[in-house]
């Protein structure tokens, strides 16, 4: 362990902090780094520990020393864990800490990328009273958390697969660069190839729409196997939950192709599951021999799991950035069919490199952890896999 960074979370119980802390080979427990308090009145007022007879180094506790603040949301809500995340980082600094690092794998407020005014996008092209109308009596509020961050302390942020660029640029512009999005397409390619998820002399790869195609050809790029072909799909939305699909003029084959062939859709978040199913329904009826989706953020809700759970949708590969996905009863039905590949690993290895400190984790391992319900078909031998190459 780096005795320069301290990993804590924003709740004391958060498994995805403790896991952080884990692979930086941090021995003290994340709770007994800092006390997340309330005072009597419900407000928050974190305290780092320090040793009550320490008189020489009060405010300075921190001093040198890089605090990096895992942070998901859980129970508490999204709104809640941004303020504790800002009052946390304004502890660190008032307590002498060198570098703030925020590790927010899905960014709070990133998809409230624009408001009302021309002005309010990052981009400052000029846009039509009918798209600003959209965004009507709305705040801008990923600018708002971005600047917020800033004013509490934080000078770094990490996150996992942002699906805005105007919101990627903004959040660059004011923590001076140090903004890192980490797109998990090393982490799906690597695990289609080593799992027996599908068959790889079968694959081809699609893109629901025109926003998946960039990290379709990335996962493609990064692919051990030969030379998968790419399916990418157009999308038109008449509703909120109403939309309409065809191939794409830039799709690599016709739909026809997928004829036996084990097809992986990949997106970067589901919240209604209504673009993939309708992508998968479609697939299906050409007849592919299976399908799989890959989904970075997952958002569970009855909704999600009840469209999901159609026949058209064969297996579900999705991360941990939304910790409750891991929760059996929040996967329902899903659970029959879904894989999460925790990200903590492959979290670290790249803080580590972008803050140039020793590693603690072995680059040859895998870059994620596997967890899977006893009720998925596949259980059995991917308890296996990992038991052999653990414990060989």
């Amino acid at each position: 362990m780096d005795e320069s960074v301290v990993v804590i979370g924003n709740t004391s119980d958060s498994p995805f902090a403790i896991d952080i802390a884990h692979y930086f080979d941090q021995i003290v427990d994340i709770s007994d780094i800092i006390a997340l308090k309330d005072f009597q009145n419900t407000e928050f007022c974190p305290r780092f520990i320090s040793d009550e007879n320490d008189l020489e180094n009060v405010g300075s506790y921190l001093r040198g020393k890089t605090v990096i603040i895992a942070s998901t949301s859980c129970s508490e809500g999204r709104n809640a864990m941004a303020m504790r995340n800002m009052i946390i980082a304004r502890a660190a600094k008032d307590n002498g800490a060198e570098e703030v690092v925020l590790l927010e794998p899905d960014l709070f407020y990133s998809c409230q990328d624009r408001g009302p005014c021309e002005e309010h996008s990052f981009f400052q092209v000029e846009r039509s009273p009918k798209d600003r109308k959209k965004f009507d009596g709305q705040p801008f509020t990923a600018l708002l958390n971005a600047q917020l961050l800033k004013l509490s302390g934080v000078d770094r942020v990490f996150t996992v697969h942002n699906h805005s660029a105007s919101t990627q640029e903004l959040f660059k512009d004011h923590l001076s660069g140090k903004f890192h999005n980490l797109v998990p397409h090393d982490l799906f390619a690597h695990y289609l190839v080593n799992s027996d998820i599908v068959d790889s002399s079968k694959i081809v790869l699609c893109a629901p729409d025109k926003g998946a195609a960039p990290f379709v050809d990335m996962v493609k790029t990064e692919l051990d196997i030969n030379n998968p072909r790419v399916l990418k799909m157009d999308k038109s939305r008449s509703g909120e939950r109403s939309i309409s699909m065809e191939p794409s003029h830039a799709s690599e084959i016709r739909i026809e192709d997928v004829k036996d062939k084990d097809v992986v859709v990949f997106d970067d978040m589901v919240r209604t599951g209504t673009t993939i199913v309708e992508c998968c329904k479609q697939i299906k009826e050409y007849g592919a021999r299976k399908i799989i989706f890959c989904v970075t953020h997952f958002h569970s809700s009855p909704e999600s799991r009840e469209k999901l759970s159609s026949p058209y949708v064969d297996e579900i590969v999705t991360t941990n950035t939304i910790p409750a996905i891991l929760n059996r009863d929040t996967q329902g039905r899903l659970r029959k069919k879904i894989t999460v590949l925790k990200l903590e690993i492959l979290i670290v290895r790249n803080i580590q490199k972008t803050l140039d400190l020793d590693a603690s984790t072995n680059d040859e391992a895998d870059p994620y952890s596997v967890d899977m319900s006893s009720k998925n078909p596949r259980w059995r031998k991917e308890m296996g896999r990992s038991w052999n190459k653990n414990y060989r």
